[in-house]
């Protein structure tokens, strides 16, 4: 496995939803910097419960860039629950997403909030690593 690590910028804009349901959608745009340069474009789907600090969202991702030098493509999947102000997520890169040098891409992210900066933490590897 490889690792890279560096931060991004995140513009989320609402979108319509199902309110009813208690369902928020947002629209996102990302800036990667670091080991990934490059941008994504996406969508998340999020709730929160009657429980303060308790909720999840999912959100799916398309990543254009560089990836420690090589330039391609891929997908990431997010999964991310809060329970009770406690984060776990899972961000998976999607199997057979990876384009151009990228093909192949296989990898977990996790993101990181500290003093309203945005980090990630990518392990991966590359099916001819």
């Amino acid at each position: 496995m490889q690792h890279a690590t560096g931060t991004f910028e995140v513009k989320l804009q609402p979108q319509e939803s199902r309110q009813d349901a208690g369902l928020g959608r947002m629209s996102l745009d990302k800036v990667f910097n670091g080991a990934l340069q490059g941008t994504s474009k996406g969508e998340m789907l999020a709730a929160r419960t009657g429980q303060e600090g308790s909720g999840v969202y999912v959100a799916i991702e398309t990543v254009s860039g560089t990836l420690d030098g090589r330039e391609g493509g891929f997908m990431l999947a997010h999964r991310s629950f809060m329970d009770r102000g406690a984060q776990s997520q899972a961000i998976s890169v999607v199997p057979d997403s990876g384009t151009g040098a990228l093909a192949g891409l296989r990898g977990e992210m996790i993101i990181r909030i500290e003093g309203g900066q945005h980090f990630y933490d990518f392990d991966y590897r590359l099916a001819n690593d």
